[in-house]
């Protein structure tokens, strides 16, 4: 248990003394979209112990409750802060659950396509000849394509192919799969252009020459010199695969309104927002851009951080 202890606190010294450390702390801009990050990321993962209400449980809604501004206006509830929406669900409780989905449907996506591209793109780089070049001729096909066109159109073609009758239940896998086939390129293309630079360096050569299987080799001992760059394009692209979510959700092609996100939720906000009611469409809107701005400017520092070229 002590040397445990041990390892734990060496491990937590050598991170204080590493120059992510030291550039993190002396960034206000990461620490403040950390920070709002992790609230974000607590209250939608443990919204069953956070928010006030639970907008899925019909014996808590009220009828006469629908359409309440929020609390600071004339007409506002206290127990209602954001006010409340058509069926008298609690806006606040509504948008920390739709945010639990959309989060989860941008995390699956960015890591399925993070999986693939690297995967293709580390075995074009270091086998080369027709196979690179299938490869990226295909990346350079899809990246013609823009990514939100190409999610409608494999989610059109999945939902052809599953039954009317599995759709509900198959939509969230459909619009992982959607958004995550038309992100893959840019991981494909970076990831072989760090593994065409270290595939001619000593470690690679000196590892053929002793006969480490080709596997070993991409997977043991240039993948992990090739991850940098690679998740800065995942960080930032988490943002993406939120808004590309909520993209297809707001045109009515993500998850179904049963399981809403924040997507949805704007979309059905945004039928009564000439009508008065703007509370409803306003604040899921409001939380989604906080959401994606926070992510990119964390993606942002980490871009400048991870960048051996920057440091002084």
């Amino acid at each position: 248990m002590l040397q445990v202890d041990n390892k734990t606190l060496n491990s937590w010294e050598r991170l204080k003394d590493s120059d992510i450390y030291f550039s993190f702390i002396k960034s206000p801009t990461a620490i403040v979209s950390s920070v709002i990050l992790l609230i974000i990321f607590f209250c939608s993962f443990f919204v069953e112990f956070v928010t006030p209400h639970n907008p899925f449980d019909p014996a808590s809604l009220s009828l006469m409750e629908a359409f309440t501004p929020p609390s600071w206006t004339e007409d506002g509830m206290a127990k209602f802060i954001l006010g409340t929406d058509g069926q008298g669900r609690d806006m606040l409780s509504t948008i920390l659950y739709g945010s639990r989905i959309s989060l989860i449907v941008g995390f699956s996506a960015i890591i399925f396509s993070l999986i693939l591209g690297v995967s293709l793109g580390l075995t074009a780089g270091y086998f080369g000849g027709k196979y690179e070049m299938i490869v990226m001729r295909l990346t350079d096909v899809q990246l013609t394509v823009p990514s939100i066109l190409m999610a409608l159109l494999v989610d059109g073609i999945a939902r052809g192919i599953i039954s009317r009758e599995m759709h509900d239940e198959m939509a969230i896998y459909v619009l992982i799969f959607a958004i995550g086939i038309s992100e893959w390129p840019q991981f494909a293309r970076v990831s072989r252009a760090a593994t065409l630079v270290e595939k001619n360096k000593d470690y690679v050569s000196a590892s053929t020459i002793i006969g480490v299987s080709n596997l070993i080799i991409m997977f043991k001992h240039i993948l992990p010199n090739i991850l940098r760059p690679v998740l800065v394009i995942g960080t930032i692209g988490l943002a993406l695969a939120i808004i590309a979510e909520s993209t297809l959700s707001f045109l009515g092609v993500g998850v179904p309104p049963t399981t809403p996100s924040l997507g949805t939720l704007i979309r059905l906000g945004n039928d009564f927002l000439f009508s008065g009611e703007w509370w409803i469409t306003f604040f899921p809107a409001i939380f989604l851009v906080l959401l994606a701005f926070s992510i990119n400017l964390l993606g942002d520092w980490m871009r400048d951080t991870l960048n051996p070229k920057l440091k002084k």
